[in-house]
């Protein structure tokens, strides 16, 4: 266990993130004091007991959170903007967020994709390499398929096509394995590891309770939003290039056919050792939705 006092004082950046959402009534329901950190000014602090107290910070610069006395961080923001902060704090326990990119992008045919994927890589190993080397207590979470319903790029992105055309277009059999994950499970994964010493100096990959293959999830999807399941077979040499159409578009440069390929690739990762250590336990894919119109 954990003992400084400052232990219950916990700094999250990235803190109106997806997992941000969730996890920031998580802390202050387990009585942490809590810093949290965004680089936009419209939250108010509640200075109650605990305090939840709000930071305007951009931490891509140095030494920006110098002044919050806490020996806890949850890093929620990119996981290579970590190593600094850890440079530059006085910390006892750290918990970071990476990404199952890290392997499953690591031979994409795309050159931005690969570069992802070895930055992941980079930098794991340098937070792994710091924190053994100053006894830091850390834990990497690598997250899969990423969902909240209403902000992420991911299956939500596919509900609002659903939503708006009524069909969704599939690349081959669309067979790939495929595993979301709440954010709200990745919330109560931090609070869980936290304080269990099973988990500190490990890196977990954090998959969903449910395994299924695109086509079965974009299904389920159809069904949520209770309309008919309308598939538009597409042939590869048609949907890369409109892959690429889309690519030109204003802030769509991420867009690639390697996304589309991967409708056909097993992502899938096991989560054993994460429910061994800290009773790490993902709902099934069962998802409700926000405001679609955005």
């Amino acid at each position: 266990m954990l003992e400084p006092a400052n232990c219950r004082k916990v700094i999250v950046t990235g803190a109106t993130s997806m997992i941000g959402h969730f996890l920031l009534d998580k802390l202050f329901a387990e009585g942490y004091e809590v810093h949290a950190v965004s680089r936009a000014s419209s939250h108010s602090s509640n200075t109650g007991d605990p305090p939840l107290i709000w930071h305007q910070a951009d931490i891509s610069q140095p030494r920006t959170l110098d002044g919050i006395d806490a020996g806890t961080l949850i890093h929620l923001a990119p996981l290579w903007l970590l190593p600094p902060l850890l440079h530059s704090l006085e910390l006892v326990r750290v918990i970071g967020f990476g990404s199952t990119s890290v392997f499953s992008k690591a031979s994409s045919a795309n050159i931005g994709e690969r570069h992802l994927a070895a930055r992941f890589a980079e930098v794991e190993a340098a937070i792994d390499f710091f924190c053994i080397e100053k006894n830091l207590a850390w834990t990497l979470f690598r997250p899969t398929l990423v969902y909240d319903g209403v902000r992420d790029r991911n299956v939500t992105l596919i509900a609002r096509f659903i939503k708006h055309y009524g069909f969704f277009p599939l690349l081959g059999q669309a067979s790939g394995l495929r595993q979301p994950v709440h954010a709200d499970d990745l919330a109560l994964a931090c609070i869980q590891a936290l304080d269990e010493p099973a988990t500190f100096d490990k890196t977990y990959n954090l998959s969903g309770g449910e395994t299924l293959n695109y086509r079965e999830m974009v299904e389920r999807i159809f069904h949520s939003l209770g309309k008919a399941v309308r598939f538009l077979p597409v042939p590869a040499p048609l949907f890369n290039g409109a892959m690429r159409a889309i690519a030109l578009l204003p802030g769509k440069r991420n867009i690639t056919p390697e996304m589309a390929s991967r409708m056909n690739m097993d992502l899938y990762f096991d989560h054993s050792d994460a429910a061994r250590d800290f009773g790490y336990s993902p709902r099934a894919f069962l998802p409700q939705w926000g405001d679609l119109q955005r």
